[in-house]
């Protein structure tokens, strides 16, 4: 089943919504020059009220080029089972943060499959490139990409452009192991729209049940041992 993605979340109600829908992967911005930015101290209250609620989906932490020891505070600080990082970050950066972590890049053209596969993270996040905006955009980008080869990575998830409407043509034409959306969720930038949030994800779910398998096992157990908190 493909893995979802609800990101951009600001408020404990709308994580709260996602999760109840059926994401499975909770998306919080932890750049300042987003619209979508929410405070460390804001994410702590939010995912600390969700984890007593007994909520089974991961957070994921959002950065851009932020110092390492920044990301293992915030992380811990707030209960992240992952962090997600949309700027340069190098593969030496990555393995030093001793998290698990989704890489992310934005297509601007042909894709880098060798470079990518240095990382070797967690997670590939592919995302439509914007001069202006690390991500968030709201335009998709030639998805069939991905498709091409994708599958060398394993775990790939696509972004960039999604809502209820395209979201099963695009996990057709590029077979993707997840699925990332903001944007294409919203009611204005970082309150998400009950009724698009519920309908992605039921199209996602409609459309992967077409499809055979791809990527990895589910989602509780691809998570790294001793990363998992809060009884998740």
């Amino acid at each position: 089943m493909t893995v979802i993605k609800i990101c951009g979340l600001t408020t404990l109600e709308d994580a709260r919504w996602a999760a109840r829908c059926g994401a499975d992967l909770l998306g919080f911005v932890f750049v300042p020059s987003s619209p979508r930015y929410v405070t460390p101290d804001k994410v702590a209250e939010i995912t600390g009220a969700l984890a007593a609620e007994g909520c089974t989906a991961r957070f994921v932490g959002v950065f851009v080029d932020e110092p390492a020891e920044a990301v293992r505070r915030i992380a811990a600080a707030c209960a992240l089972h992952l962090v997600q990082l949309h700027g340069q970050e190098s593969p030496p950066y990555v393995r030093s943060l001793g998290l698990p972590a989704i890489v992310a890049r934005r297509v601007r053209g042909a894709i880098s499959w060798e470079e990518l596969a240095s990382f070797r993270p967690w997670a590939y996040l592919l995302d439509s490139y914007d001069p202006r905006r690390p991500g968030g955009t709201g335009h998709p980008w030639p998805w069939e990409l991905l498709a091409e080869g994708g599958r060398r990575l394993g775990r790939v998830i696509l972004a960039g452009g999604l809502r209820p409407e395209n979201v099963g043509e695009a996990l057709r034409r590029a077979r993707p192991w997840g699925v990332d959306v903001s944007s294409g969720v919203e009611a204005s930038p970082g309150r998400k729209d009950p009724d698009k949030v519920a309908r992605f994800i039921r199209q996602v779910r409609e459309a992967s049940e077409s499809l055979p398998p791809a990527g990895s096992d589910a989602i509780r157990r691809s998570c790294p041992d001793g990363h998992a908190t809060n009884g998740l």
